[in-house]
């Protein structure tokens, strides 16, 4: 590079980009341990803050990178994709923000490395690239090849989407226990968040199983073996994913189908109860009516009893009625 990036050390923050908007840099060894004298590395790690100008103009000069990859690196994001080019794999792939970020949900990782150096970079903290780094900092597992860790965090990524995809999966559980014992009535928000969360899972599996599929198309005889192996492994992972998302996808539309069969038989029987009173009433409606008009000639009128007797044919007619309209319902 032009400017001289500052070696690794303490003063590198994994949250805060420095002068350079650079988060961290790992060096290692060719056995896949860290070191931090960077002669002795084998291939390095860096990850930038690509909304920062100051990472854009880093990567803008390395010339490490080549031009097709340095221009698709800092081009503004259109969605995951991925791609080879002069030895080097780059693209942008999904994972779950971080459990502080401002909101939980999915979004992107942008990536460039070849056998010598993996250039990453994100716009907000990220899950799985946070595991990842944590793992080289105690040394639990050592990366002998940036395709390793990529595959790493790509493996962390999917494990996470598939414990939404667990956690939808009991979301779904409960609404269907509430439906069935006929305690659906506040279910239709909690499904129509449950599906929206199920779509964007499933869209970016699909995603992802395509975009492998096309790596593979396209430069099967250009990737190298591990980046071909490591392709391998992760379509078969999004792939079921991809799978299990379309399973909990279809168990959401049937629990909306049957929500939808409720809310229609409660209508239905609200509808027929008001039928029924409106049948009930009409006579009772017409009898008052007809007493109630301002005219010589009514009857009862000189009646002591004519109140009730009025009122004892209309609850008669209105019994008869009734029982005409349980009859037809039964029918």
């Amino acid at each position: 590079m032009n400017v001289a990036l500052p070696a690794e050390g303490t003063d590198l923050s994994p949250y805060l980009p420095d002068e350079h908007g650079l988060f961290f840099i790992y060096h290692f060894k060719a056995d896949g341990s860290r070191t931090k004298d960077p002669a002795e590395a084998h291939w390095s790690w860096r990850s930038y803050q690509i909304t920062d100008m100051r990472a854009r103009h880093e990567i803008g000069a390395e010339q490490a990178l080549p031009t097709p990859v340095r221009d698709a690196f800092l081009s503004p994001s259109h969605g995951c994709q991925i791609d080879f080019e002069d030895d080097f794999l780059y693209g942008d792939l999904p994972d779950l923000r971080h459990d502080f970020a401002e909101s939980r949900g999915l979004t992107h990782f942008r990536f460039a490395f070849n056998d010598k150096m993996l250039v990453g970079a994100r716009k907000q903290p990220l899950e799985s690239v946070d595991k990842v780094r944590k793992l080289v900092e105690s040394g639990t597992r050592k990366f002998r090849t940036p395709a390793e860790l990529i595959e790493a965090v790509m493996g962390h990524s999917l494990d996470g989407m598939a414990a939404e995809l667990d956690r939808m999966g009991d979301t779904l559980d409960g609404i269907e226990d509430r439906i069935v014992c006929d305690a659906w009535h506040n279910e239709r928000q909690a499904l129509v968040d449950a599906r929206r969360q199920l779509v964007l899972i499933h869209r970016q599996m699909a995603t992802l199983t395509n975009l492998f599929r096309h790596l593979d198309h396209s430069h099967r005889n250009e990737l190298p073996d591990p980046i071909n192996d490591m392709a391998t492994r992760l379509s078969h992972r999004a792939h079921t994913l991809h799978h299990d998302g379309e399973q909990l996808q279809a168990r959401t539309r049937l629990l909306q189908d049957e929500l939808m069969a409720k809310l229609t038989e409660q209508s239905n029987q609200l509808l027929y109860i008001l039928s029924v009173m409106t049948a009930v009433l009409l006579p009772m409606t017409i009898i008052s009516g007809l007493f109630g008009m301002n005219v010589g000639g009514l009857p009862l009128v000189d009646t002591p009893h004519g109140f009730w007797v009025v009122t004892a044919i209309s609850v008669v007619i209105a019994g008869i009625v009734y029982k005409i309209v349980r009859r037809l319902g039964r029918v």
